[in-house]
């Protein structure tokens, strides 16, 4: 993770099997950032079968990689709490101090410049072909991920609500 690249399908998948009861959910469920490979998605596929329940939804949240990269390296966290800030776009009060607990902010080394190009490799060569697997079974929900965050929220929401048979999200 530390160089960007992609925590094992092994590992991930450990986790999201300790959690499989939450899928149950009579509401539905999310699960954020996986899976990230057609490995992990067809793990998800046979979980999903035995279990009986449809998968039917995917997001896929669409922005330009230069905006990814001005998100991601600009993102600083409070070394004692963990809250988030944005250089830019939610800039704590104090350059480098947090106004929650006033620990000192720092740059997680996945979100550096070079590890961002990294992650991204990895994006294109193991997660960009679910778009084509998901479209492909109608399951894709394309979402424009410009805007603030609420504006982001609402489009998703939004294009969930207009497909009629969502239970479940993935």
């Amino acid at each position: 993770m530390r160089r960007g690249e992609l925590v094992p399908d092994s590992t991930v998948w450990e986790m999201v099997r300790e959690r499989s009861d939450c899928i149950r959910c009579s509401s539905g469920f999310v699960l954020d950032g996986f899976p990230r490979t057609l490995a992990q998605a067809a793990l998800l596929q046979q979980l999903m079968l035995t279990e009986n329940l449809p998968l039917t939804g995917v997001v896929n949240y669409e922005l330009p990689l230069a905006e990814i990269v001005a998100r991601l390296s600009g993102r600083r966290t409070c070394e004692k709490c963990k809250a988030v800030y944005h250089i830019a776009g939610q800039p704590p009060r104090v350059e480098g101090v947090c106004d929650r607990c006033g620990g000192a902010l720092f740059q997680r080394e996945d979100d550096r410049p070079e590890s961002i190009k990294v992650r991204m490799a990895a994006y294109d060569r193991s997660t960009a072909p679910l778009i084509d697997y998901y479209k492909s079974l109608n399951l894709l929900v394309p979402i424009a991920a410009v805007g603030t965050p609420d504006e982001i929220c609402a489009r998703t929401i939004s294009a969930l609500a207009a497909r009629t048979d969502v239970a479940c999200l993935g």
